[in-house]
């Protein structure tokens, strides 16, 4: 059953298109993602909050369209901003029972405070909380509103893993009540980490990102490789031919139909595909850990185990990327690492 909905809608900013009109569905029970840029974000933020109104197509959250005067559907839906704000002077004792009375709701404290593992935080003031302490503390009043639809802008920005193990798990927990979840970034890492659908948003509207694990396997040998060796790896910056080392190269991204070379932070387009690149740089110690993503194994310095069924890579780099790791591929790495 389908709780939130954006039908046909599109945004225009003066003669420019910010988005052509898409469809977005989020069904009862799934956690969805959506990859965008931070003004996109921003504007589907202010289409839900009822700061820009509609203008073309409609929103519709359990049934019910959404119009620019949002207040009738505040039960139905719930918003958890990057920037939401706590009461620094109060307690988290304090700050829960606030939450708790102003919804009316029949949630203990106490249970609330175990699910956020802030129990021993329960005097402390939030001022003297972490930032990723503070994160959790605001998604507290999802569990006292109790809303239908979820909307959580960038819930593991620059949070502690120990954080976003935590959220995995409230949102699955969530999700397991039957609640719509819908997860809005501009890290395509942390759309897969979190999301069951996961999308990509700009002017050329959305597009679902294939979360397959089944492409074609590839060569079981070197032997099964072409015979060109290559030694190079080509990418086009500015109408010039950029020749990488492959011992350079961090991981490999594909998005927008472009395979992408990350290097030191920086990204270059490349013009092999995917699948040509997995070939020609296995024998470098490249794995191919997603449908999305290529690894140089000697740049990777842990893997992280979120849930049951969610992994990470972290790699060696000033931003400690994580990178995702698919279900089936974590079985295959430990194979190849002689783990069992």
């Amino acid at each position: 059953m389908v709780q939130f909905e954006m039908r046909d809608v599109e945004k225009r900013r003066e003669n420019s298109i910010v988005f052509s009109p898409f469809h977005l569905s989020v069904n009862e029970g799934e956690i969805a993602s959506v990859h965008t840029t931070t003004d996109g974000r921003k504007q589907l933020l202010n289409w839900l909050t009822g700061h820009d109104p509609i203008t073309s197509g409609e929103i519709r959250i359990g049934g019910s369209e959404l119009t620019s005067d949002v207040s009738q559907y505040i039960p139905e839906l719930g918003v958890v901003f990057l920037e939401e704000g706590v009461y620094p002077r109060l307690s988290v004792k304090e700050h829960l029972v606030f939450l708790k009375g102003l919804f009316q709701s029949t949630e203990k404290v106490q249970a609330v405070a175990r699910k956020l593992q802030l129990e021993h935080r329960f005097e402390t003031k939030a001022k003297h909380l972490s930032y990723s302490e503070m994160r959790r503390l605001t998604m507290a009043k999802l569990f006292f509103q109790n809303p239908q639809v979820i909307v959580i802008e960038e819930p593991d920005q620059n949070v502690d893993i120990e954080t976003k193990r935590i959220v995995i798990n409230l949102f699955y927990e969530l999700k397991e009540e039957g609640k719509s979840l819908l997860i809005l970034t501009s890290n395509m890492e942390a759309a897969i980490t979190f999301g069951e659908s996961v999308y990509r948003l700009n002017e050329n509207g959305l597009d679902n990102v294939d979360m397959k694990t089944g492409y074609s396997d590839p060569p079981s040998s070197i032997d099964d490789l072409t015979d060109f060796k290559i030694n190079k790896i080509p990418s086009k910056v500015n109408d010039k031919l950029i020749l990488f080392d492959p011992t350079e190269i961090d991981y490999i991204e594909s998005y927008s139909g472009q395979s992408h070379l990350h290097i030191r932070n920086e990204a270059f387009k490349c013009v092999f595909t995917m699948q040509e690149l997995e070939d020609k740089l296995r024998s470098f110690g490249f794995f191919r850990c997603h449908r999305s993503y290529i690894v140089n194994l000697q740049k990777v310095k842990e893997v992280m185990t979120w849930t049951r069924n969610s992994y990470s890579l972290k790699i060696d780099d000033k931003g400690n990327t994580q990178i995702p790791l698919s279900k089936n591929k974590m079985a295959e790495l430990k194979d190849m690492l002689g783990l069992k």
